[in-house]
């Protein structure tokens, strides 16, 4: 097997039929291994973002409620989470080249899987498998570049493959929301077989097997079993809850699995030889408090952005086109200003920015809340993207390389892993807390408007059983004219009061993120000191 840092070679072996692992010249494939991690997570970078754009076309199409187009999301986002850090770890133990292109192959397949699907079950059981997938793939994509590229190259590298991942991220909606607006959502999914495809040709022919220093180690099968049931019980009652009521025996058997399962994976994580989260690290004071921090902020930006696309179609009557395109600003101003935020750490250490980004992120989070029924993107939007875009692009940059300044350079890895996996776990867990508020507020203020409109116990009762698709309930059939525009009025009002309840839930994260960071972030990177176990001391 080819040498990862071996001296420049012909690479004519490439061309002479040899096995990949043989003939593959570790210089030449520089450029390809890039490509692939490009290309690779874009598929996942893509899928993430193209979803929430066409949720409403699929929740029509397969009569879907809002509470199981929920499910859709976090099908993939649960397991996405729960084994983002095991895929790493198979990555390093059974060669990063083989378990990145595993990923690539099972996210293509289910990919296909979510496009054939005739029913909700269906397509939530084939987003669960390709979140599987992008455990295998997410991970790989930046360690196949950590391992082909050498330190003074990676960060350039590293840079390369970020920035196609904005643009990817910013291109990604806009053209699901046109294949949605002028196709079918399926294609939303089909558009990953041709990149994938692609990736796997450039893994099979240009780039080399590497494999982690930790190889040898264990996996821990363990913590991801209970990561999973921890998250997935949890996340279960809160989107099933507002249906079921909390009293239900599902609800609250999930509920129980929830909890034992989160004690069970701390317990673990004490325990196994290779854990998947390193509590040791918890130790560490800027790093703890940068966790907390991502755990709040994120937790407000996924549980917030998902309900965006649901009430610019479903309500203020855009197309998923324009939809798509309504997050541009927000993306266009994380590329314009990450350089210039990568800095502000070395320049006033990284108490101050990770203070002020979230405070300007959490008055973007109040300004959502202020646009009410037909209000105009440029006036009522906006301004709300374009100041939460202002503070994310303060926080992100400062928020990693404090993460990464945290541990030594043997845990970058393992802390970039984690990071990741809390960032993943709270919006996993804030879609369904949001969801169930979102589910609350629009039923109390869909009560109020059907007492005040003086509406028939038939209208009432019809629209009680439509409740559960929130901007998406229908009309009674056989009303008047009048009557129907007073009632998708009354609908599309309740969305927005409990949309604004969620985003002002975002806002009061956001501000508790800066809280943490001014109580738990030190001003300035300082020495670290070992702890009594050997393992990284507080900063």
């Amino acid at each position: 097997m080819a040498q990862i840092g071996k001296a420049p070679c012909d690479d004519t072996l490439i061309l002479h039929g040899a096995r990949p692992e043989e003939g593959i010249c570790p210089e030449a494939s520089k450029p390809w291994v890039l490509a692939a991690a490009i290309v690779g997570s874009s598929m996942a970078f893509i899928d993430g973002t193209v979803v929430n754009v066409a949720l409403p076309a699929i929740q029509a199409d397969l009569k879907a409620t809002a509470f199981q187009a929920q499910w859709v999301v976090e099908s993939y986002a649960l397991l996405l989470a729960a084994l983002l850090l095991v895929g790493g770890a198979l990555g390093d133990h059974f060669g990063r080249r083989r378990i990145f292109a595993i990923g690539v192959g099972v996210f293509a397949l289910s990919s296909v899987g979510c496009a054939l699907a005739g029913t909700v079950h269906q397509l939530i059981a084939a987003r669960a498998v390709q979140g599987v997938g992008g455990a295998l793939l997410v991970p790989g994509s930046l360690a196949l570049i950590s391992a082909s590229f050498p330190e003074k190259e990676r960060g350039k590298a590293i840079g390369t493959w970020s920035g196609f991942s904005g643009i990817t991220a910013a291109v990604g909606p806009v053209l699901g929301g046109f294949l949605v607006d002028h196709f079918s959502w399926t294609w939303a999914f089909l558009i990953n077989i041709p990149m994938a495809l692609l990736v796997l040709w450039i893994v099979w022919r240009h780039v080399p097997e590497s494999r982690g220093a930790s190889a040898s180690g264990g996996l821990d099968l363990w913590g991801a079993l209970l990561a999973t049931a921890g998250l997935g019980g949890i996340v279960y009652a809160f989107i099933e809850a507002p249906t079921q009521g909390w009293a239900s025996p599902a609800v609250i058997a999930a509920l129980v699995i929830g909890v034992a399962g989160s004690l069970g994976f701390v317990a673990a994580e004490r325990r196994v030889r290779a854990p998947m989260l390193p509590l040791a690290l918890l130790r560490i004071g800027n790093f703890s408090g940068a966790n907390l921090l991502t755990l709040l902020l994120y937790a407000a930006l996924g549980g917030g952005l998902y309900f965006f696309p649901l009430n610019l179609i479903q309500v203020q009557g855009y197309s998923a086109t324009v939809a798509g395109a309504a997050l541009l600003p927000f993306v266009l101003i994380l590329f314009v200003l990450s350089r210039w935020a990568g800095q502000l750490v070395d320049r006033f250490g990284p108490r101050l920015p990770l203070v002020v980004g979230p405070s300007i992120a959490a008055a973007g989070f109040a300004l959502f809340a202020v646009p009410g029924v037909g209000a105009s993107y440029w006036s009522g939007f906006l301004p709300a993207v374009v100041v939460l875009g202002l503070g994310m692009a303060v926080t992100i940059a400062p928020l990693t390389t404090t993460v990464m300044n945290a541990v030594g350079p043997e845990q970058a890895g393992v802390a970039s892993g984690v990071n990741n996996a809390v960032s993943r776990a709270a919006a996993v867990l804030a879609i369904a807390v949001f969801g169930a508020i979102m589910a609350w507020a629009f039923d109390t203020a869909l009560a109020e408007h059907l007492r005040g409109m003086g509406a028939s116990a038939q209208v009432t009762a019809f629209l009680e059983g439509e409740r559960s698709k929130l901007a998406g309930a229908a009309v009674p059939p056989g009303v008047d004219a009048a009557t129907a525009t007073a009632l998708k009025r009354a609908v599309a009002e309740s969305f927005v009061a409990g949309f604004r309840w969620v985003m002002l839930l975002g806002a009061a994260l956001a501000a508790l993120s800066a809280a943490s960071a001014w109580w738990m972030i030190r001003g300035a990177p300082a020495a670290r000191e070992p702890t009594k176990a050997g393992g990284p001391g507080k900063t």
